[in-house]
C-alpha cells in the first residue's frame, strides 16, 4: 500500500512540475503582442513626405464683406521612396488643384473649417483629378503642414 501511495505522488508531483513548465514556459500575452507589433513594423512600406510649401490664396468675399482675405498652407505629402521623384514632379499640378479647390470657400466657411476637413477636401479633389485623368496617383494622402487664415 505504501508502494501505490508513494507511486500516486510522485505522478501528482511529476504531473505539477510539468504543468508549472509549460506555464512558465508559454508566452506572455504582453510579449506576443509585443512581438506582433515588431512584426508589422516589418512588414509597413517605409515611407517619405514630400511638401509643397506656401500655397497661397485669397478667399472669395463674402455678401457683405469689404476686405480681402487669405489663406496660406504647407502641404505634406505621404509616398513611397520609389514614387518620391515622381511626386515632386506632379507639384505644379498638386499646388493648382489646391488653390482651385482651397480658393472657393469664403472667410466664414473657412474659419469654421478643422484642419482634418481640409486635408479631407484636398485629397478628395487629388483624387478626382487623377481618377478623371486615369492617371495613377504618386503619392497615397496628402496632409496639412501649416495653415493660416487671414
Amino acid at each position: 500500500m505504501k508502494k501505490v501511495i508513494a507511486i500516486a505522488g510522485a505522478v501528482i508531483i511529476a504531473a505539477a512540475g510539468a504543468g508549472g513548465a509549460v506555464w512558465w514556459f508559454m508566452p506572455k500575452p504582453a510579449a506576443a503582442a509585443g512581438t506582433e507589433k515588431k512584426e508589422e513594423k516589418k512588414e509597413a512600406k517605409p515611407v517619405k513626405y514630400v511638401t509643397l510649401d506656401k500655397v497661397i490664396v485669397m478667399l472669395r468675399r463674402g455678401p457683405n464683406e469689404g476686405e480681402s482675405h487669405y489663406l496660406s498652407t504647407d502641404l505634406v505629402l505621404a509616398t513611397e521612396p520609389a514614387k518620391e521623384k515622381e511626386t515632386k514632379e506632379n507639384l505644379p499640378l498638386l499646388r493648382s488643384l489646391a488653390v482651385r479647390t482651397l480658393s472657393s470657400y469664403t472667410m466664414d466657411q473657412a474659419s469654421t473649417m478643422t484642419v482634418e476637413k481640409y486635408a479631407e477636401q484636398l485629397n478628395h479633389s487629388f483624387n478626382a483629378e487623377y481618377e478623371r485623368t486615369h492617371a495613377e496617383k504618386p503619392f497615397a494622402e496628402v496632409m496639412i503642414g501649416k495653415l493660416i487664415i487671414e
